[in-house]
């Protein structure tokens, strides 16, 4: 069924489970986890939820599809009125007397409408090619992979052309035929009175053909499912759950139509020394007490080389500095910091030197941390 048959018959809004008012990134959101939880890869059987779940977000989310989608489905009153019992042009209804009135009486919304129901009656005509599905694809990368960026291949399960039919959907050595039903069009004209909508031909399912003789592998469908791989390059920066579009390489397009698109959700593993805040990288480095309290050079690890780090004295836990440039080193934009957070450790099995050290600067020690709270 053509796109803009369904808008008459689809609460995309339902499907989604969002409100009419949402926003874009709220249908987006929307979209990624039912996309997730409906995916064919982890879940089969499920392929006609995700075909619906992404027929919703083609149209929701595309903003001229949308507007045009609300304003047909505020115009679904009228719709009764092209083939029911009728009313005057004065909207009185009349016994036995049909609906009628011209577009131009509806204004700017009578000119959306005609130009979605002129759109749906091209775009009906026949089986013409089809845009493939969009597939998606989970890829998992170290911490380094994620920071420098990776060429990699990711395993991706699509529509394929049957390898027994080529695709043809009929048992070998037999042929599909033409549906005499819709003469091989793949739709039916629906008479509405002032309009003529066209419908699926009920009897070919909109192919415009007929197997008598299905393929006993691929069931008729001429397609089956089919691994294989696709190489994906993950740009330098990537953050976890970051979503990849690789144009072109989702499932194969029929009749002739281009293949979709694969969309690669990236998960980030964690490093065991370093953290990320967006282009930032952070580290916490313990010193001990002397250095803490006398100041020192403390040398720090990075991705790459380590770099010296000044510690001044008097410096206390928790402080954290800053060095330029050592961070994250995105494709687009400019490098990120490495933040570097300073831990005193507390020394729990002191020698009898230092014991003696530690006792003398208590003796001599006339600074109290707690003066300020008057005890």
């Amino acid at each position: 069924m053509p796109p803009q048959s369904e808008w008459f018959e689809k609460d995309y809004y339902r499907v989604l489970g969002v409100s009419p008012t949402a926003t874009d990134k709220e249908i987006t959101r929307a979209y990624r986890k039912l996309a997730k939880q409906h995916h064919p890869d982890a879940h089969p059987g499920s392929e006609e939820r995700f075909k619906e779940i992404a027929s919703a977000y083609d149209v929701l989310g595309d903003e001229k599809k949308r507007k045009e989608y609300d304003e047909i489905r505020r115009l679904g009153p009228l719709r009764g009125g092209f083939a029911g019992a009728g009313r005057s042009s004065s909207g009185t209804a009349r016994p036995g007397q049909g609906f009628s009135f011209r577009l131009d009486d509806l204004g700017d919304l009578g000119d959306l409408f005609g130009d979605v129901l002129n759109r749906n009656r091209r775009s009906s005509r026949g089986t013409g090619p089809q845009r493939g599905a969009d597939l998606q694809a989970e890829l998992h990368l170290s911490f380094e992979d994620a920071i420098h960026g990776v060429t990699t291949t990711v395993s991706v399960v699509s529509d394929a052309p049957c390898s027994t039919c080529g695709g043809s959907g009929a048992a070998p050595g037999t042929s599909p035929r033409v549906c005499t039903t819709c003469a091989g069009i793949g739709t039916v004209a629906d008479d509405q009175g002032l309009f003529s909508l066209s419908r699926t031909c009920p009897d070919c399912g909109g192919t415009g053909r007929i197997i008598e003789n299905p393929c006993p592998a691929c069931k008729g469908t001429g397609v089956e499912q089919r691994s294989r791989k696709v190489k994906a390059r993950i740009p330098a920066g990537v953050e976890d759950g970051s979503r990849i579009r690789i144009k072109g390489r989702g499932s194969t397009g029929r009749n002739g139509g281009p293949p979709g698109d694969l969309y690669v959700i990236v998960h980030v593993a964690p490093h065991p020394i370093f953290g990320r805040r967006g282009t930032n990288l952070t580290v916490t480095v313990p010193v001990t007490f002397p250095e803490a309290a006398l100041g020192a050079d403390v040398q720090v690890p990075t991705l790459g080389d380590p770099v010296t780090v000044r510690i001044p004295p008097g410096t206390s836990s928790g402080r954290t500095f800053r060095v330029r440039g050592r961070g994250v080193h995105p494709a687009s934009g400019p490098p990120g910091d490495l933040l570097v957070t300073v831990d005193v450790v507390v020394p729990k099995n002191l020698s009898s030197e230092e014991r003696a050290a530690l006792e003398t600067l208590k003796r001599v020690s006339h600074q109290s941390p707690r003066a300020k709270l008057g005890v």
